[in-house]
């Protein structure tokens, strides 16, 4: 796969993800470039044995996002879902086949395919979703959370291959270094 393939495909998602942990479009915007930088830099010690393409940039994403918190210093503090979800994140956003995503979708209760759709589809913040749903910021963060752990089971029933590896990866602990 060569980088404008990457870059046409992950582009829009990558930035999403990364609108969803920034507060400043700005900032995202430059995060993402860095991201793609980083793609095209280390693109050749890419190992598809070892992950995904997807799960492999939304690595770097994180990875960027987290470097950008650290060097940044701001009085803002690395959102929650950044840590505790985004092997979630990655594996759920990444699949290549729409209809499964559909289908796990549709599988949810309305207010969870509702904040889904606000936060993954439309790029809002979980504070954005409180105010457009009338919901909690609480309720919000319960049903992003349920959701996103309904998905990963019928993922892992339905492409438990994929699923486990993305996991043995994550509990390892391997960081952006480990798999360029």
């Amino acid at each position: 796969m060569d980088i404008e393939t990457i870059y046409r495909d992950y582009h829009d998602k990558v930035l999403n993800f990364i609108r969803s942990k920034v507060n400043s479009p700005e900032d995202a915007e430059d995060i993402c470039s860095d991201v793609f930088i980083k793609v095209q830099n280390y693109l050749g010690g890419y190992d598809s044995r070892k992950a995904s393409i997807s799960t492999w940039i939304f690595t770097i994403a994180r990875n960027t996002v987290i470097d950008f918190y650290r060097t940044h210093k701001t009085s803002e503090e690395i959102p929650e879902e950044l840590s505790s979800d985004f092997e979630v994140d990655s594996e759920l956003l990444n699949r290549e086949t729409l209809s499964e995503i559909a289908e796990a979708i549709n599988k949810l209760s309305d207010e969870e395919r509702t904040v889904i759709v606000l936060h993954y589809y439309e790029g809002l913040k979980l504070r954005e979703i409180e105010a457009r749903t009338g919901l909690s910021y609480g309720q919000v963060k319960i049903r992003h959370n349920s959701a996103l752990k309904a998905m990963k089971e019928f993922f892992s029933k339905k492409l438990p291959k994929a699923v486990s590896a993305s996991y043995k990866i994550s509990e390892q602990g391997i960081t952006e270094e480990e798999w360029i």
